[in-house]
């Protein structure tokens, strides 16, 4: 039996009239603290705040309370103005309140304020609650965003409601300055196994923004199934797409969809990775067209099996230079990703030649090339990212990471036994898998990713990344009950000053995360490592 909770149906949020505010305006008075309802003091921010900023000092005697007439200022900047008009949609379901996103401050409410220090960085922020304001300072909108992420976890859990809630919107005086450790904070989705549409990737999107993480790598493409639709490739999608693992329901993105997916990341700053998995993995694609076949014939799809392009053909860069060529085109972010893992049926001197020519494709259309770990063993330049997904204590693997950084490429961490999401909890877990060990909740958020791997430091990583194969994952509600409450512990790694790292004080920070789940109705593991309140 499902130990998470129960799913709870998306609700659409309440709307308002701009007729309201004009009354709402004329009878503002700022409302003393003391109207707060007696027990109703939120409780400190450190002990509801993922990821753990880099300072938190308390202000006494101080609270801040949300109210009718209370607006947002954004300053004129279309980024900033994009995080306050967010903003407001959340607070206007949960509170029913109009909150206005205005270019001038009024009595009472919260501030988005561009121009803080460069020292901020493009992510960093300051937050300073006062009795009539919270503030937010950023260097970009980027911080803003962040700042705003902190300031929902400062509201009661009832914020994040999809209908109107009775409140009180109380925060404690607190002033924080915060940026985070690493600029890459990210994690993966596997649309290749099991799709998962549109709606579903904007829900696991929001699952990253929630916690300060700013990338998505999607797995386009698996010997299970080919998920984006290629111009000049119909059969891709059509065919390669037509069904997931063991024969389960197919579906691929159109491209425009694939923008929608694009736009709705970018408004949370998060980048999309796509990958398209090279040369094995690729059975969808043989399958789709013969004559990327060395033998010119097509096997069935779901065929099994390790499988490789055919190296030696010119046709295999034609079809590469079309599919990167066209994902280059529909995605800003600066990486494609190549995949190159588990390549057992492509010989290693064969292996070599290709990683060095799919690596010229990717540059010639203005992106960089990034890939699983074993594309090192390859000539890669420099600026390349190697996604390092070995096992504690794996010699091949350490002396592949170590390559990578002689050859001046980064790396992005993703051990398979700290925080493959797809691995079980505990031996009790109901569905999952376990080839590389269990990753309890304190397994994905008790390591260092800059003591990981022996000769790779803080200086060679880009950051972390936590993958979720979904092989055995059919449902989102699977997916949810993977991800949660892991996620947030790979979000605090890839943010967070090791030093502020902690497991007692972050389990009961965790904890506190439950009610913000349950009321955007996603599912989640109640690990008996977490003290959960109910």
């Amino acid at each position: 039996m499902r130990c998470g909770l129960v799913r709870l149906p998306r609700r659409s949020a309440p709307k308002w009239t701009p007729l309201l505010l004009a009354p709402l305006l004329v009878a503002a008075v700022v409302v003393p603290s003391t109207q707060a309802t007696a027990g109703s003091a939120p409780a400190p921010a450190t002990a509801r705040l993922i990821p753990e900023p880099s300072s938190v000092q308390p202000v006494d005697g101080v609270r801040f309370t949300l109210q009718p007439w209370s607006t947002i200022t954004v300053p004129n900047d279309p980024a900033a103005a994009g995080v306050g008009k967010y903003l407001a949609k959340i607070l206007r379901a949960s509170t029913g309140y109009p909150m206005p996103v205005l270019h001038w401050p009024l009595l009472s409410g919260i501030s988005l304020n561009l121009g803080g220090p460069a020292t901020l960085g493009k992510e960093g922020y300051r937050l300073d609650v006062t009795r009539t304001h919270v503030r937010i300072q950023a260097h970009a909108a980027a911080g803003l965003f962040y700042g705003v992420q902190t300031l929902r976890q400062l509201l009661p859990a009832q914020i994040d409601s999809p209908t109107v809630r009775p409140g009180p919107w109380t925060i404690a005086g607190v002033r924080i300055l915060d940026k985070p450790r690493f600029a890459w904070r990210g994690a993966m989705l596997d649309v290749a196994r099991h799709f998962r549409d549109v709606a579903d990737v904007k829900t696991f999107i929001d699952m990253l923004a929630s916690y300060k993480m700013n990338t998505l790598h999607l797995h386009l493409s698996d010997n299970d199934g080919w998920r984006i639709d290629i111009k000049g490739w119909p059969r891709l999608a059509r065919y390669g797409g037509s069904v997931g693992t063991g024969g389960s329901p197919g579906g691929w993105y159109t491209q425009a969809q694939y923008r929608e997916i694009v736009r709705y990341a970018s408004s949370r700053f998060i980048t999309i990775i796509p990958e398209i998995d090279t040369p094995g993995h690729v059975t969808a694609a043989l399958a789709s067209y013969a004559p990327l076949n060395c033998d010119g014939k097509a096997p069935p799809l779901l065929s099994g099996g390790y499988s490789s392009l055919c190296v030696r053909k010119p046709i295999t860069y034609s079809f590469l230079d079309d599919v990167i060529g066209q994902l280059a085109a529909l995605t800003p972010g600066p990486y494609i990703h190549v995949g190159g893992d588990e390549a057992l049926n492509t010989p290693p001197a064969d292996y070599n030649y290709f990683i060095g020519r799919v690596q010229e494709i990717v540059h010639a259309h203005g992106k960089q090339l990034l890939g699983w770990h074993q594309i090192v063993s390859g000539d890669i330049t420099a600026g390349t990212v190697a996604q390092y997904w070995g096992l504690a204590g794996s010699t091949e693997d350490i002396t592949l990471a170590q390559r990578a950084k002689s050859l001046g490429a980064k790396l992005v961490m993703s051990p398979a036994d700290k925080i493959y999401l797809d691995m079980k909890y505990d031996a009790q877990t109901p569905f999952g898998q376990d080839w590389a060990g269990y990753n309890s909740v304190s397994d994905a958020y008790d390591w260092d990713p800059a003591t990981l791997v022996p000769g790779i430091g803080e200086g060679d990583i880009s950051g972390v990344e936590a993958p979720l194969w979904t092989d055995v994952l059919p449902t989102m509600q699977d997916v949810e009950y993977m991800a949660l409450p892991r996620l947030p512990g790979v979000a605090e790694v890839g943010w967070s000053p090791q030093s502020a790292h902690s497991w007692s004080d972050y389990k009961v920070r965790l904890a506190a995360q439950a009610p913000r789940w349950t009321e955007r109705g996603w599912d989640y593991f109640r690990s008996p490592e977490v003290p959960w309140s109910d």
